[in-house]
């Protein structure tokens, strides 16, 4: 095991100090991950590279921020060509998105580019200098959220990648009654144990009325295991209160609330990435390994139609940058001279941004907030065929 010892000390620590000398399974996560010292995310954004322990569709081709970028000059258009559109990135990475869209719209968009004010909302130390670095050249500014007055973005908030980070709780279903993990010390062997218990918040109960979801309904099995992403929710709430008016675009791998909580799907969605391999055991090269858990798409669109959203659509990214034109790009590389190798690497990466079995079956959600009804519809060119 590959383990972080100060930061086993530091969630030890945290344990010890709790009333009942346990966390939630969310608590646990979040600290494995974004612990200002020792998280996952916080040590380096090599974790983010073909070395690393994963790759996003950035930094396969910079045709996945060309595509979105086309996408953001549209929105820009719908709300009239505000001199002022900024465009929130959350959870960006190493920067290789925003470069990709600030790069494309000074050479496609130069008007739209002029208005453009890039904000990077970013809670890793380590993410922060590799952007810093890597967009030295480039119009962006980092904030926090206390930094953005509520009400006050007229564009687009943007994620890719980001919501499936955030730490979930387990729940399981025990003689018909819904429970919830909880993580307390191990031994010298290992570091940490699972108990089960009683659920830690009420919100875990009005969660599954969102989805219109029983998991006590008589079709899930005794031991059936699975998240709640309640910080998503949380969020959601928060980006609401930031945007005036404009669009959120949140790109991530998920499913519809039916598709998330099959009863086949008995343990969940959690996974581990550790050099581009993946298991289900989180208590492992702790620090050193992602994990994540597929978004819930159904109750992100709920409670965003619940806060005041409108749904605009919700599309796989395949068909999302099909629609974009990436269709065409990948026709026009059989046509293209230059050498036969570097044409087909490029073409290997566009297709895996839309290969149906990988990154094509993201998801693509986009909700608006204060449109008037002619703006609302208007169809963006990214959900045309959806």
């Amino acid at each position: 095991m590959d383990n972080n010892l100060e930061l086993v000390r530091v969630i030890h620590d945290r344990i010890n100090n709790s009333s009942q000398q346990r966390i939630t399974f969310a608590d646990y996560m979040e600290s494995v991950l974004y612990h200002p010292q020792y998280g996952y995310y916080a040590s380096t954004a090599e974790r983010i590279s073909e070395s690393g322990d994963f790759l996003t569709s950035p930094h396969l081709a910079d045709d996945f921020g060309e595509m979105l970028t086309i996408q953001l000059y549209q929105i820009w258009q719908i709300l009239g060509e505000p001199q002022l559109f900024r465009i929130v990135e959350m959870g960006a990475g190493r920067g290789v998105l925003a470069a990709q869209i600030l790069e494309y719209s000074s050479r496609s968009y130069p008007e739209f580019f002029r208005s453009i004010d890039y904000i990077i909302i970013e809670a890793a130390p380590a993410m922060i200098i590799a952007q810093q670095s890597g967009l030295k050249d480039l119009p962006v500014r980092w904030c926090e959220w206390t930094e953005i007055p509520d009400r006050s973005i007229v564009g687009c908030f943007l994620s890719n990648e980001l919501i499936d980070a955030f730490g979930v709780h387990q729940v399981v279903v025990v003689e018909d009654k819904l429970q919830e993990v909880y993580v307390t010390i191990g031994d010298k062997d290992r570091g940490f144990n699972e108990t089960i218990d009683e659920l830690s918040t009420d919100r875990l109960e009005t969660y599954w009325q969102l989805n219109q979801i029983n998991l006590l309904s008589g079709k899930y099995l005794d031991g059936y295991r699975t998240e709640v992403n309640l910080a998503a929710l949380r969020w959601l709430e928060q980006v609401f209160k930031k945007l005036q008016r404009g669009y959120i675009i949140s790109i991530d791998y998920g499913y519809t609330a039916e598709r998330y909580y099959n009863p086949m799907r008995a343990q969940g969605t959690l996974q581990c990435y550790y050099q581009h391999a993946y298991h289900n055991d989180p208590y492992i090269n702790i620090g050193n390994q992602d994990l994540t858990a597929h978004v819930d798409f159904t109750a992100l669109q709920n409670q965003g139609e619940l806060l005041g959203l409108q749904t605009v659509g919700f599309i796989q990214q395949g068909m999302f940058l099909m629609a974009l034109g990436l269709g065409e790009r990948i026709t026009a590389i059989s046509s293209s001279g230059g050498d036969i190798q570097s044409l087909l690497h490029r073409r290997q990466n566009l297709h895996q941004l839309i290969d149906p079995m990988g990154l094509g079956k993201f998801g693509v959600l986009i909700q608006s907030r204060g449109l008037t009804p002619k703006e609302q519809d208007v169809l963006l060119v990214g959900l045309s065929i959806g």
